[in-house]
């Protein structure tokens, strides 16, 4: 009796944390998102590349989301000096934040994801450097976020001290990981940037095989992101809020 007891024991506690760890996975409709903190808006940033000491100013980024009763549409444009502008834009379902299309156009590459059809994201990658079509029809398994919308929605998570969480993602790229992977978020504290209290989030992601460290200071009531640092070794940038 004592042994099927402990027995009993050990499986309701590998039941609840499997229970536990199935939650701490963020995807489309089992998430932690906070809805009544996502709102239609449009803020700039300046990037910067750091050397040494010197701060270099490599582009202006314009960010504008657009909230309806059914859409999340979020377009990213990379201003740089004497260059096209880098433009992305991502389009959601809400309130479910399923991913519905993403395009990406730049000066080396163009991209547009499709993700309409079950199991199957569909579109194109084409490579402007060597000018070659690559057809996208990719099968996939279980919910994902966008991995382009992703660093958005850290903004709307439940954050508090030492959260971590991890979020299933899609991203497409030729030349690294392909299909559904993970970002992550490794450590939220609270800190203060310009007397301003703010939240302090590590995140990393298989994008970069978790070589790229973003570190992002939020404001604690409206979650909007002040700064954000990336660190990917030797290389070292700066993002701050016009």
């Amino acid at each position: 009796m004592k042994l099927l007891k402990l027995l009993s024991v050990i499986l309701v506690f590998q039941s609840a944390f499997s229970y536990t760890e199935a939650q701490s996975l963020q995807t489309p409709g089992n998430n932690q998102v906070n809805l009544s903190l996502i709102k239609s808006e449009d803020y700039s940033m300046t990037w910067y590349a750091l050397k040494d000491t010197s701060k270099i100013e490599m582009a202006k980024i314009d960010t504008k989301i657009l909230k309806t009763g059914t859409r999340i549409n979020v377009t990213t444009t990379v201003k740089m000096k004497n260059m096209p502008d880098w433009t992305d834009e991502t389009a959601v379902a809400f309130p479910g934040l399923a991913p519905v299309k993403h395009s990406s156009f730049n000066t080396q590459r163009e991209m547009l994801l499709d993700f309409g059809k079950k199991n199957r994201v569909t579109g194109y990658y084409l490579d402007k450097i060597q000018n070659k079509k690559t057809e996208i029809s990719e099968e996939t398994n279980g919910k994902f976020f966008d991995s382009n919308f992703y660093p958005q929605l850290i903004r709307w998570l439940p954050l508090k001290e030492n959260y971590t969480v991890e979020i299933a993602l899609f991203d497409y790229n030729p030349k690294s990981a392909i299909g559904v992977i993970k970002a992550y978020i490794t450590g939220t504290r609270k800190g203060t940037l310009n007397n301003k209290p703010v939240w302090i989030v590590s995140a990393t992601d298989d994008i970069s095989e978790k070589k790229a460290i973003s570190t992002y200071y939020m404001d604690v009531d409206t979650r909007d992101v002040l700064k954000q640092e990336i660190d990917m070794g030797t290389r070292k940038m700066v993002m701050e809020r016009l």
